[in-house]
């Protein structure tokens, strides 16, 4: 996959740069848990650091017998108190419980049914969950599913490192980046690999110059009353849903 991802990523000449500084891809893919268990130790992680979360799951796993990873049933049988008491805090709690009744609802789908499934029908579904939003499932779509065209636009990183080896003076918006990046389909998560490396590469003085930044479409953000209205030929975007 990673020799044809090459092939249409190196017809962007400051992608072509940037894999031949980088090196080949090695996205280190996680382990394949089943949904539930993936999405719950993300709710687990997050805004903790990795040694923390590891702790509050170990002694998540522990309240139940035998000492396995709990199911979505365990979960909802549990009290929020005891849940408390490894360690979550009320609003994982409530994130929890809505994964525990979504994945037995279906909403969540099991992991023999996301083979079937689009990637934007997986985000839609499981973003639905309380306390999980879309960058969360396009982390479990790129390091645990293994899916090939994935650009999480609203991660961090890679909008920095876009910024840095594109030579741009601001950070690109997530949708001047999720514009640019129609060129490096299919093979989106490859790219969003060398720009997490990008930032990298910068840190140590290696990352290549680049000689003529992209002209992109950048989109401010507007704050809007409740009178106001989009000019004429401009098209709102649906408000973007939180974590």
């Amino acid at each position: 996959m990673h020799r044809s991802a090459h092939r249409i990523l190196k017809a962007d000449p400051v992608m072509a740069a940037l894999i031949k500084a980088a090196g080949p891809c090695r996205i280190n893919y996680r382990e394949q848990h089943a949904p539930f268990e993936a999405l719950a130790r993300a709710i687990a992680h997050q805004q903790l650091h990795g040694v923390a979360a590891e702790r509050i799951l170990a002694r998540f796993v522990a309240l139940f017998e035998p000492p396995a990873f709990p199911s979505p049933h365990h979960v909802l049988g549990a009290h929020a108190n005891h849940l408390r008491g490894v360690g979550f805090s009320f609003a994982k709690v409530a994130a929890l419980k809505d994964l525990a009744a979504k994945t037995l609802d279906g909403t969540v789908p099991a992991h023999v049914e996301l083979e079937s499934l689009s990637d934007l029908q997986i985000i839609e579904r499981i973003s639905s969950v309380r306390g999980i939003g879309r960058w969360t499932v396009e982390m479990m779509l790129m390091f645990r599913l293994k899916r090939p065209d994935v650009l999480p636009v609203d991660d961090f990183g890679v909008r920095n490192g876009f910024r840095l080896a594109y030579g741009l003076k601001r950070m690109p918006t997530p949708r001047a980046l999720a514009a640019f990046g129609e060129c490096w389909k299919p093979y989106r998560s490859i790219a969003a690999w060398y720009l997490w490396r990008a930032v990298d590469l910068a840190r140590v003085n290696k990352l290549p110059p680049c000689a003529a930044p992209p002209r992109i479409v950048m989109v401010k953000a507007v704050k809007r009353s409740k009178q106001a209205k989009p000019a004429k030929g401009v098209r709102r975007a649906p408000p973007s849903k939180s974590k």
